[in-house]
């Protein structure tokens, strides 16, 4: 993994734009410990922000001309567009988050009146599934927040990038990721109510243990994985429930109601898609209740059981992501592993005992090299701070 010092980003964007940076930002990738495709499904999610995400450096321009460099994606050269101009355009690629942040800020009347440089570098692996297009969102919000003066809250952002996401690049994502990233804070997890935004800190105390992220490096992209589908899916199993019962969500049902109402869904894929969200929102709350007790053994079974039910039930794991989770298994000094993110590609967790992680990375990268035929990469995650303006 790239390690990136500010000393470094001002001269890279100096290379690039000729000029003198003004600020440099981060903004933090995230995990999700568990709650997996439960966002849009009314349950709970129980996330964190990383000390691995994206650098924005930022330079003034008097003009209205806004120029766009990410060292992530050089071939795409310098983007250019001007502040009148915030229409979606395909072709610009990465820079449609920034512009919709953009353009949802000048829609709500918030005054950014000239253009700049940004340039962008992140030390996220690519496609890997740990938000990067929540961590731009909000790094965007953030950088026009602190540069324009703008009066609008942290919450607000969050929504905001949702918005992106949803309306502008037209994917159907719930609200987990924005809120992780734009509300994290270190050491701690957010239990978040996706049905109501109640949310609460969890101090996360791994003792002698680590999370480690285990990137399949399959590239997994929203738009074109069957996230849709499954949506759709629990859609269906909801409005049959709702024939007999008055319910708002799959999150509002308890294991013992789903499990006398399933009848009423009537279809094996519809019943094992909604049990998924609706035990995946039981497990998240008895997860945040056990590290609270500092009960790791029972939060690393939940992770595990997590995994299973995501395999069998949800049908979004995969090949990579299941050679990767058994192996982690079968580790010593392993409490708990499993996938995040949307499936099919991208990453899993592991939680691990310091002393074991060098031998742990070891045995998993070979077991997943000689499945798979390519290596897989590990990362230490530690829990960060949502995105900030870098000032020593």
């Amino acid at each position: 993994m790239e390690t990136l010092d500010k000393n470094s980003l001002l001269k890279e964007f100096k290379e690039q734009f000729k000029k003198t940076a003004e600020k440099v930002f981060f903004s933090p990738g995230r995990i999700n410990l568990i709650g997996e495709h439960t966002d849009y499904n009314g349950g709970n999610v129980f996330p964190c922000a990383i000390s691995i995400g994206t650098f924005g450096v930022y330079g003034s321009r008097d003009d209205q001309t806004i120029r766009m460099y990410s060292a992530n994606i050089p071939d795409q050269g310098v983007v250019s567009f001007q502040l009148n101009d915030l229409e979606y355009h395909k072709e610009d690629g990465w820079t449609n988050y920034l512009r919709g942040v953009l353009a949802s800020l000048v829609s709500r009347d918030y005054k950014i009146n000239h253009g700049f440089d940004l340039f962008i570098h992140g030390n996220l692996p690519d496609g890997a599934g740990l938000s990067s297009s929540a961590s731009i969102e909000l790094l965007m919000g953030t950088i026009l927040k602190n540069v324009f003066s703008l009066d609008v809250s942290q919450l607000d952002l969050v929504k905001i990038g949702q918005e992106v996401e949803n309306k502008y690049i037209g994917v159907n994502s719930g609200i987990m990721d924005q809120f992780a990233v734009g509300m994290g804070r270190a050491e701690q997890a957010i239990l978040l109510d996706t049905n109501t935004m109640k949310y609460e800190y969890a101090p996360v105390k791994l003792g002698d243990n680590v999370i480690v992220i285990m990137s399949t490096n399959k590239r997994r992209e929203l738009q074109d994985s069957k996230y849709n589908e499954r949506r759709s899916q629990c859609e269906e199993a909801l409005k049959r429930l709702q024939t007999k019962l008055a319910i708002k969500s799959l999150g509002d049902l308890s294991i013992e109601a789903f499990d006398q109402a399933s009848y009423l869904i009537n279809d094996d894929i519809l019943i094992r898609r909604a049990r998924h969200a609706v035990f995946e929102n039981q497990r998240t709350l008895r997860a945040f209740d056990a590290l609270k007790n500092n009960d790791l053994t029972t939060f690393g079974q939940l992770v595990d059981a997590s995994h299973v039910s995501l395999h069998f039930d949800y049908e979004v794991t995969g090949k990579e992501l299941d050679t990767l989770v058994e192996a982690a298994w079968k580790q010593p000094g392993v409490l708990g592993a499993r996938m995040i993110g949307a499936g099919f590609g991208g990453c899993a967790i592991a939680i691990v005992g310091k002393d074991y992680v060098d031998d742990f990375k070891t045995k998993v990268g070979k077991s997943y090299q000689e499945k798979i035929g390519y290596p897989a990469d590990f990362y230490i995650a530690k829990i960060s701070d949502g995105p900030k303006e870098i000032v020593e």
